[in-house]
């Protein structure tokens, strides 16, 4: 994405609506406070904790245990580096994800809902963004895809919305 606008502000109940809804304190972000999906580069910190298990039982092969523990060194290894392709750094939060899926939709976006996915064996973060027209009731939605690393919309789909039976 070339221009940034700034992100959204996050979805606030207000503490008494909270309270006369008997919303658990799990669910209410007054007591939380606003959540934040967490980053796939985390999958790099496993990474270096099989390299390490491998390094130790490299360690334990020349102390003395048996030689066929090479067969598990080369797979903690081969876990560890996958691990370590695979831990996308996530640039692109829900808040940009949904303003990129505004802007490429042909109607004026009111409901949205973003959702993390991953996509092939290297697992890239994908926004799935589902959105409704602004009208009221909703007469058009859609599935816009955002590539998590870049903020580039890879696919959209929209249609109208059928009539209820």
């Amino acid at each position: 994405m070339t221009d940034r606008r700034p992100e959204l502000p996050p979805i606030e109940v207000a503490a008494d609506v909270a309270a006369a809804a008997g919303m658990p304190d799990d669910l209410d972000a007054n007591v939380l406070g606003p959540y934040q999906v967490p980053n796939p580069a985390r999958r790099r910190r496993a990474g270096f904790v099989y390299f390490c298990g491998a390094a130790l039982t490299a360690l334990g092969i020349a102390a003395g245990l048996p030689p066929g523990m090479w067969v598990m060194v080369a797979g903690l290894v081969l876990i560890g580096a996958y691990h370590l392709v695979a831990g996308h750094q996530l640039k692109v939060t829900d808040g940009t994800a949904l303003v990129a899926a505004n802007r490429s939709t042909e109607f004026a976006v009111g409901h949205a809902s973003a959702v993390l996915g991953f996509e092939g064996l290297l697992a890239r973060p994908v926004w799935n963004v589902l959105v409704f027209s602004a009208d009221d009731p909703p007469s058009r939605r859609g599935l816009v895809r955002v590539d998590g690393r870049t903020g580039e919309v890879l696919e959209t789909y929209t249609e109208g919305v059928p009539p209820a039976l």
